[in-house]
């Protein structure tokens, strides 16, 4: 079944196209709820909650791009939704200027695992995760991301600043760094 077979199924109510739909993007959309969550239970809380808008909203995908890219950016608001719901991301200080970071962590970074990489990400806190998640990986700009999370872009640049630093010295820790 291709992609616009899957879609017509899901819009006739096929559970069939459903299950199939569900089951072929599940675990990659489960990946950016943890991402942005990192609790397991309310990430699949925010799975279910997704699929739910993606299979009430699905009439509306115009198919200019790609379902799983539709899909991505669902899921990103659901979670970026129960973030501003549970007013996390404004339990931190802002700061109107923020200096530069140190920039040889790609070397450090290519000798971990994927996994490594994740959990250490994982462990980030809330507000630097967030704005890290959209701005390295959704590639939102600042203005975007203090649009989206109702903070200051100054706020978003701090976050992101603090987040990588953060992470370089996790990774140093974890003695990744070997020129540090």
């Amino acid at each position: 079944m291709n992609e616009t077979q899957l879609i017509a199924g899901c819009l006739n109510g096929d559970r069939k196209a459903q299950r199939t739909l569900y089951d072929t993007y599940s675990r990659k959309m489960l990946g950016i709820c943890m991402r942005y969550v990192n609790d397991r239970e309310v990430a699949r809380d925010l799975l279910q909650d997704g699929f739910v808008k993606v299979f009430n909203s699905l009439a509306s995908f115009a198919g200019t791009g790609s379902l799983e890219a539709w899909m991505r950016t669902i899921f990103v608001n659901e979670a970026l939704g129960y973030l501003r719901r549970t007013n996390v991301l404004h339990r931190y200080e802002d700061i109107s200027t923020a200096d530069g970071v140190q920039d040889d962590s790609e070397s450090a970074i290519s000798k971990m695992a994927v996994k490594e990489l994740m959990d250490i990400i994982g462990k980030l806190p809330v507000g630097f995760r967030t704005v890290f998640n959209m701005y390295t990986v959704e590639g939102y700009s600042h203005r975007e991301i203090a649009e989206a999370l109702d903070i200051t872009e100054s706020t978003s640049r701090s976050q992101y600043v603090r987040a990588r630093r953060w992470l370089q010295e996790q990774i140093k820790n974890a003695g990744y760094y070997t020129d540090y």
